[in-house]
């Protein structure tokens, strides 16, 4: 599928600042089409001299004029005559084709030459009564295109990456002069405001007076917050009042150099911040249930390792050893999984140290080397205690029957997306004419592979010698 950095490193001549700059403004581009109420297409300059679209932004206060996907084509050659007029001469140009109107403008970064074209659609039939919309969005549109022009914007120091909740275009503006005092607030924003205790954005009053006003000693405040009231930085920032919590997003308006006002977004993020808090709560509960358990795991296992030490019957010491590192095995499990807040793990973190806790405790007085070889990549929670018993008993098994003086195991592990294919190999004695021991150990392994994990295992010998044990099955959670 065509993408911005497809287009742009595969098709285009573009240096890598100039590709930077478009990756920018392409991602706050949204704000000119929400108040120009327009769709937006971006055009550049192909290897093969067409001029290709290679990114579009449909207004969300407005009707489309593009039914289809358009990215990643060429415009008609007429057409492209009429764009690369924009690009030669650096200025402003409109024209009408195919009943759209096209209103084209430079893109250059600071000083420097158009390298692209940024373009507004506009349909016959106007989408919205420009007779009744404040003069505030067609003074917006302007500056913003501009600065477009200019080379001053995308804003330098706007953030790279937006937190969820951060306010649009819809959620509410404030227009804003040079000294911060308000033009215009659109219904929303009051709305905003209003929630924090601030009865009305004043025009000609300066808002972040208004709003400080109503803030009490004992709130706490993001240093940045009178910077972004003012419109003097595009930042972000929140304010959190009487248990409601709004978010600013400030873009200050330039032209010819110098800041004339700003746009001050706002979006009432009190629930979905209250539902961040629930997630980061359940987290942590899950967590410490995890710590809890692994915990609690642990003392069992130093019971049973007390209980071992004290048995005189050989085959009560050896059940009692086998149900400890078992036991171990799953607080290990657990011991990984405390440490984490996803709800997968890197299965890698818990094998490492199982194989080697496995060869060490079954290995009674020989030589025994273990590997791994490929990696297991990130295995769900439900499923990860599942596969470390698997490869314990496998393991385990492997040393104590098909190693008896010793020897080698290697683990091989290939993943291709969610599928996994483990193969357990030594170079022991192999399995016997009797077959595989259908002890409890070979039961727990089926009913996990088979059961738990919904795949398939085989038992073979080697050409080479030893024993092969291949598992597949999909590491993606499935539900019972």
């Amino acid at each position: 599928m065509p993408s911005l950095s497809n287009i742009l490193s595969r098709s285009t001549d573009l240096h890598t600042p100039d590709r930077e700059w478009l990756h920018q403004l392409v991602g706050d581009w949204q704000l000119i089409a929400d108040f120009a109420f327009v769709d937006l297409v971006l055009l550049v300059p192909a290897k093969d001299g067409r001029l290709l679209i290679c990114a579009v932004a449909r207004p969300a206060t407005a009707s489309t004029v593009l039914d289809n996907d358009v990215v990643g084509t060429a415009i008609d050659p007429q057409a492209a005559e009429l764009v690369r007029a924009v690009l030669e001469s650096g200025e402003q140009r409109t024209f009408y084709m195919h009943g759209l109107t096209y209103t084209c403008y430079p893109v250059r970064r600071k000083e420097g030459e158009p390298f692209a074209v940024f373009a507004e659609l506009r349909g016959d039939a106007e989408d919205v009564d420009s007779t009744l919309l404040h003069s505030s969005y067609a003074q917006i549109e302007h500056l913003l295109l501009g600065m477009v022009s200019s080379g001053d914007f995308p804003l330098l120091d706007t953030p790279a990456g937006f937190r969820h909740g951060t306010p649009r275009v819809t959620d509410g503006f404030t227009h804003l002069d040079a000294d911060g005092a308000v033009i215009f607030s659109s219904p929303n924003a009051t709305s905003n405001m209003h929630r924090l205790g601030v009865r009305a954005a004043v025009e000609g009053q300066i808002l972040a007076e208004q709003i400080v006003s109503v803030i009490d000693d004992r709130t706490e405040l993001d240093e940045s917050l009178p910077v972004v009231l003012m419109g003097r930085a595009p930042w972000l920032t929140e304010l959190e009042l009487h248990g409601v919590v709004v978010a600013f997003r400030a873009v200050p308006l330039i032209s010819e150099g110098k800041r004339v006002g700003a746009i001050l977004l706002s979006r009432d993020v009190t629930e979905i911040r209250r539902r961040e808090m629930e997630l980061v709560t359940k987290d942590a509960t899950i967590r410490e249930i995890n710590h809890r358990v692994k915990n609690n795991l642990q003392t069992v296992s130093a019971l049973l390792r007390m209980q071992a030490r004290r048995a005189s019957d050989p085959e009560v010491i050896e059940d009692l050893s086998q149900a400890q590192r078992r036991v171990e095995t799953i607080a290990l499990v657990h011991q990984i999984l405390s440490q984490s807040i996803d709800e997968s793990v890197n299965f890698d973190e818990i094998f490492t140290p199982l194989l080697a806790m496995s060869t060490d405790i079954a290995a009674t007085g020989v030589p025994v080397r273990a590997v791994q070889r490929g990696s297991f990549g990130n295995v769900g929670a439900s499923r990860s205690t599942s596969l470390a018993v698997v490869l314990n008993e496998l393991v385990s098994n492997a040393v104590e029957h098909g190693l008896p003086n010793g020897g080698n195991i290697e683990v091989i592990v290939n993943r291709e997306g969610s599928h996994l294919h483990i193969e357990v190999l030594d170079d022991g004695v192999g399995i016997g004419a009797e077959g595989i021991h259908q002890g409890l150990g070979t039961k727990i392994v089926r009913t996990m592979i088979e059961g738990e994990l919904r795949g398939s295992i085989e038992w073979k010998n080697r050409a080479e010698g030893g024993t092969g044990v291949y598992i597949e099955f999909d590491v993606a959670d499935v539900e019972p």
